[in-house]
């Protein structure tokens, strides 16, 4: 019962991998930010969207947890319903991937404290993280899991998110590294929707086994 050998944290962390590293407001602000304003800017405005992660992910763990260990049905329709989301996301990727169109990085601006409020503010009122968090923990954690499992994805996923979001500051903050990634966008893009879907694919194929 709960032990760690039923979470499927590979799954977990191949998804909120990709989810983190793909293209959207959370990494174009740190990327926009970096690029305007310098690296000491960017890893503030990138503390706070990892604080902000670190909050949905608690929120989406804990009332997931109590979710399913009530009505334990809830976790067979919110499971397919995380495969299907995570389907939809490599599907927005793919479609990124063929598009000509530039992504526009916009900066903040502000005192480092402010920068790391504005990101924070960022995440914390982006709906579709709480969708994404709580598609993640049903999709790789059992109804059976235990508090100390929990802590452990917890802890895992917070520590993946605050290794991709920082990472990001720091290689916009060199301007090589900035328009080497432009360059490659399309590609990245296609990579984060080969990711999202084979996530996505496990997940629909373990339940046959």
């Amino acid at each position: 019962m709960g032990a760690m050998s039923d979470i499927n944290l590979p799954i977990i962390l191949l998804a909120a991998l990709v989810a983190s590293a793909s293209p959207g407001p959370a990494t174009l602000a740190i990327a926009g930010t970096s690029m305007s304003s310098g690296r000491k800017s960017g890893l503030a405005v990138a503390a706070g969207i990892t604080s902000g992660s670190l909050m949905w992910s608690v929120s989406a763990a804990l009332g997931l947890g109590v979710l399913m260990l009530a009505h334990a049905w809830v976790f067979e329709i919110i499971r397919y319903f995380g495969a299907a989301y995570l389907m939809y996301l490599a599907y927005k990727s793919a479609k990124s991937a063929l598009s000509s169109k530039e992504l526009a990085a916009k900066g903040m601006s502000g005192s480092l404290k402010t920068l790391y409020t504005k990101g924070l503010a960022l995440h914390l009122t982006n709906p579709k993280a709480v969708l994404f968090f709580g598609s993640l923990y049903a999709i790789g954690i059992p109804p059976t899991a235990s508090p100390s499992d929990l802590i452990t994805v917890i802890l895992a996923v917070g520590l993946l998110s605050f290794t991709v979001f920082h990472g990001y500051a720091l290689i916009f903050s060199t301007p090589f590294m900035t328009r080497l990634y432009m360059r490659l966008r399309r590609w990245f893009e296609a990579a984060f929707a080969l990711g999202f879907g084979v996530a996505s694919f496990k997940i629909l194929t373990s339940r046959l086994q």
